[in-house]
């Protein structure tokens, strides 16, 4: 009789335990729901707005007209240039600007960096919701497919001096052989009037030169990028169990992002440490991307439907570019990694 008991008690808590069993069998599905890490992304801001030359802009002609030149100016006068000659025009020095019959002017312009302005974003944070979903079984391992999808905020700010490349036009007006231009000095500079008489120089140069130097010359100023990155991932995965709670797998597949981005930018150029006008611009921008990732996932079971899950993804998508207000800006996500961690649900 002791030993029909115990058979029917192990019976008895077969049959309690076979739904159980069941149960976790059938288990079909999970959600998870986690926070989300991105590491190795930067952008970049290539070369730098075309700015005027430090003085040119900021001086002005006895009749409140702007300076077209660094060291002067040579602009219309009230006869509208008859003859192709002006008198509205002027100059800062007469011992280096004239040269033979001719009065070299100087523009100066910043038109582009030696280098680009760049910084990572590292890390970024955002979070991200996965549906896996069991199909079937190869010996002890589960394979299946997952449906990803996340968002995530790659903001950067830029503040840094960068050198930039400077272009020097040379432009050589002709004036009368045998005249004598006026005295020019530093501190006593020639100006010329719209309504005139004065000496008169030709209206258009006979000889330009320009060359390019990065010396002593940089931007400053700021520049800030930000951009929601709303992603989706899709592909199959095979999953292994380490032990009765611990299960890993591998999976990979298509990836994709929609890019919402917008940037500002203001800088000056200066040369010789004379800082120029400002110059700013900002925009907005939408793009999608496209590639593929891989990823090694973890998840820790607490009972039947919890669970505690992980995963390091690698992700590649294209390149993104695009111009906000003048200014070229690219991010760099084909080296993306990204850490997960948070809890699932399965049933």
């Amino acid at each position: 009789m002791k030993l029909l008991n115990i058979h029917s008690l192990a019976l008895a808590s077969l049959a309690l335990l076979t739904p159980s069993l069941r149960a976790q069998d059938d288990t079909e599905n999970r959600f998870s729901f986690s926070g989300r890490f991105g590491f190795n992304i930067s952008a970049k801001f290539k070369g730098v707005a075309l700015t005027p030359a430090a003085s040119s802009g900021t001086r002005q002609t006895p009749n409140g007209d702007a300076y077209n030149y660094d060291n002067g100016y040579v602009l219309t006068d009230t006869s509208g240039n008859a003859g192709d000659q002006t008198w509205n025009w002027g100059y800062d020095d007469s011992s280096k600007q004239i040269s033979g019959n001719t009065i070299l002017m100087n523009k100066t312009t910043g038109g582009g960096s030696s280098r680009s302005s760049s910084d990572d974003a590292d890390p970024a944070f955002g979070g991200e919701v996965v549906y896996s979903r069991h199909l079937g079984d190869v010996g002890r391992c589960k394979y299946g497919f997952e449906l990803a999808g996340n968002f995530m905020n790659v903001g950067i700010n830029d503040n840094r001096k960068i050198p930039v490349a400077v272009t020097r036009t040379t432009d050589a007006y002709a004036y009368t052989d045998g005249t004598t231009p006026p005295l020019a000095t530093s501190d006593a500079p020639y100006q010329g009037s719209f309504e005139g008489p004065g000496f008169l120089i030709g209206a258009t140069p006979v000889s330009s030169k320009t060359t390019t130097s990065t010396d002593g010359s940089s931007s400053t100023g700021h520049r800030n990028f930000d951009a929601n990155l709303w992603g989706l991932r899709v592909g199959p995965y095979l999953e292994y169990p380490l032990s009765e709670k611990l299960n890993v797998s591998i999976s990979g597949g298509f990836a994709g992002a929609f890019v919402d981005a917008k940037a500002d930018w203001s800088e000056s150029l200066s040369i010789a440490g004379v800082a120029g006008p400002k110059v700013s611009g900002k925009g907005t921008d939408t793009d999608f991307l496209i590639g593929a990732y891989i990823a090694g996932n973890a998840a820790y079971a607490f009972n039947q439907h919890w669970s505690v899950v992980g995963s390091v993804q690698f992700q590649y998508l294209e390149d993104y570019s695009a111009k906000f207000g003048g200014r070229s800006v690219s991010m760099d996500l084909t080296h993306g990694i990204f850490v997960t961690v948070g809890v699932g649900y399965s049933f």
